[in-house]
Formats: C-alpha cells, sequence, structure tokens
C-alpha cells in the first residue's frame, strides 16, 4: 500500500495567509518549521513544532490553521505508525473541512483515512472511505482515480481474506480498462480476479 501523504495545504482555500502575512506570524513559522521537519523524517521535532502551532491557531481560532495542523499532526503519527493518534487528528481536520465546504480537502482526508483504517485492521471502514472516494471520482469523470480506488479495496479485501470481493473488484478494473480499449491490462486483471476464485 502507497504511504503517499497529499498535503492538505496543497489544496487549502485562498484565505490562508501567504507571504508577509504568513511570515510575521509567529505561530505560521511554526507550522511551517514542523511541515519542513516532517519532510525531513524528524517526527519527534515535527511533533512537538506542529503541535505548538495548532495551540496557536486554536488561540487565534484559525479554522484552517487548525486542520491544516491536524492533518500534518496525523501525517506525523503515520510516520511513526501510531494510526489511532493519526485517526484522531484526521477526524479533527475532517469535521472542520466538512463546516468549510472544502471537498477537495476533505477527499485528500479520505485517502489518508483509506490507509490509516487499514493498517489498524478496521477494514470496513477503509472499505467505506474507498467507497465514498469512488463516488467522487465517478462523479468527476475520473476513471484513473477509479481503478487506483479499485486497486486498494481489492488489496483491502485480500488482507481482510475476502478474496470474493477481491476478485469481483479485479473484474470491475478489468472492464473499466476494456472500455478504453486496455486488452493486456484488463487480461491481466481477469487472470488476477481467476486465481483469488481458485485459492478461495
Amino acid at each position: 500500500m502507497s504511504n503517499n501523504i497529499q498535503n492538505i495545504n496543497d489544496i487549502s482555500p485562498v484565505s490562508a495567509p501567504s507571504g508577509d502575512q504568513a511570515n510575521n506570524d509567529p505561530v505560521q513559522v511554526e507550522y511551517q518549521q514542523g511541515k519542513k521537519y516532517l519532510q525531513q523524517g524528524d517526527t519527534g521535532q515535527a511533533a512537538v513544532a506542529l503541535h505548538n502551532a495548532l495551540i496557536g491557531f486554536e488561540e487565534q481560532n484559525d479554522q484552517n490553521g487548525i486542520a491544516n495542523a491536524s492533518n500534518q499532526l496525523g501525517n506525523a503519527c503515520v510516520q511513526r505508525r501510531e494510526y489511532e493518534k493519526a485517526l484522531d487528528h484526521y477526524l479533527r481536520a475532517e469535521e472542520i473541512c466538512r463546516q468549510l465546504g472544502d471537498p477537495l480537502s476533505l477527499m485528500a482526508l479520505s485517502k489518508q483515512f483509506v490507509l490509516v483504517y487499514t493498517e489498524l485492521g478496521q477494514y470496513k471502514e477503509a472499505v467505506a472511505r474507498c467507497l465514498d472516494l469512488l463516488d467522487r471520482y465517478r462523479a468527476n469523470n475520473n476513471p484513473q482515480g477509479t481503478v487506483d480506488v479499485l486497486e486498494k479495496m481489492a488489496g483491502i479485501y485480500i488482507q481482510s481474506g475476502d478474496t470474493d470481493k477481491a476478485a469481483d473488484v479485479y473484474r470491475t478494473i478489468a472492464s473499466i480498462h476494456k472500455n478504453f480499449r486496455h486488452e493486456k491490462i484488463a487480461e491481466g486483471f481477469l487472470q488476477k480476479a481467476e486465481e483469488l476464485a481458485k485459492s478461495s
């Protein structure tokens, strides 16, 4: 399973501080330092800086900042394999993004929920998040995103021991590829489905 973490700040609303305004705000500076530590893999320093930033954003009642800091703290916890803590941070960020009506950030968070729930062995919740993502990708007519999520779903079903459902998902992926005349790729997924069907 991929551990690529999408940065919620890449898609935060326009109202976020930028330029000189961000540089003059000590809370923003702390937040940026936390992100830098996280990128460098220094999760301990990142957690301290991001926690301090979170407290600062709470004092400023900056909902955007709280969501961003919570998301980054979740990312730090994922790197530390502290998935329960990551879940708490992501849930807080999600609640704020819902209130702010920020569908792109909600989508980015859904990907993180799939990862965290899978790692926690909460496969039903992971699949539910995948289905949510599928709805969004279908609504946006994004076949590549749809296939990516379906592959994740198949992996979750395999991990949870539900090989029949995984085989069904592989057949669905094959049919999508057939629609785009990707015959060889479609055959590969059908073969995976057959192998799973035999093993179940």
